[in-house]
């Protein structure tokens, strides 16, 4: 998709986006509703962010992250934008963290485009979603593998300040998810790369300091 002005404001002001995969639920009874069903995310399970010649970034949830996250008021949009198809503050879009992760319910029955999409998902068509959130805190660690030479750089996700939406995205890898990721990445290989130089730096300064 091609991200809109709002959308750019979105990510510049820190919100980040993952992709995640709904299922559909059977409802037992007409009233029930059309339910989908997934996980936002799950815990401690690394996922990768990216994947270079001399780095590999992954990224984990801990189980903690939610534990003091604003969900007072999470909607349901298609690609983060447009309509709303459910939503926390009507009880048609539920949230819940359990010992795999992050859970979200959603009822798309109230409305029509709901409706057409609840099919879409059932029939296959959309089965790729994505959630923005912003994080409070992270941790970051780094291990060279000597085989192959790569750094690979874990940031685990410790603290989410805020969750602002759950979407159903038209391509897997749409733009929203794979710019917040490479973002992180490219933020976490450059800051590495700028302590090597500094201890680069400061190795030489002694060494010219000792040669006097």
């Amino acid at each position: 998709m091609e991200l809109t002005n709002k959308a750019l404001q979105r990510l510049a002001d820190g919100r980040e986006y993952r992709s995640m995969t709904m299922t559909v639920r059977a409802a037992e009874t007409e009233d029930q509703g059309m339910i989908v069903e997934g996980y936002a995310t799950t815990f401690m399970q690394p996922y990768l962010l990216y994947d270079g010649r001399a780095y590999k970034v992954f990224e984990q949830v801990s189980p903690a992250a939610f534990a003091q996250c604003d969900m007072s008021d999470v909607i349901m949009q298609y690609d983060h934008e447009g309509r709303v198809f459910a939503r926390t503050r009507n009880s048609t879009l539920s949230l819940s963290v359990d010992a795999i992760g992050l859970k979200v319910t959603a009822d798309l029955s109230g409305t029509d485009i709901g409706r057409q999409l609840y099919q879409e998902i059932k029939g296959g068509y959309t089965d790729k979603m994505s959630f923005g959130f912003v994080v409070a805190e992270d941790q970051r660690s780094e291990v060279v593998d000597h085989e192959t030479n790569v750094e690979i750089v874990t940031r685990t996700i410790t603290k989410i300040k805020k969750l602002y939406d759950v979407s159903a995205v038209s391509i897997p890898a749409n733009d929203m998810t794979s710019i917040s990721a490479r973002r992180w990445a490219d933020g976490a290989i450059g800051a590495i790369e700028a302590e090597r130089l500094s201890r680069a730096n400061k190795i030489k300064k002694i060494k010219l300091l000792l040669e006097v």
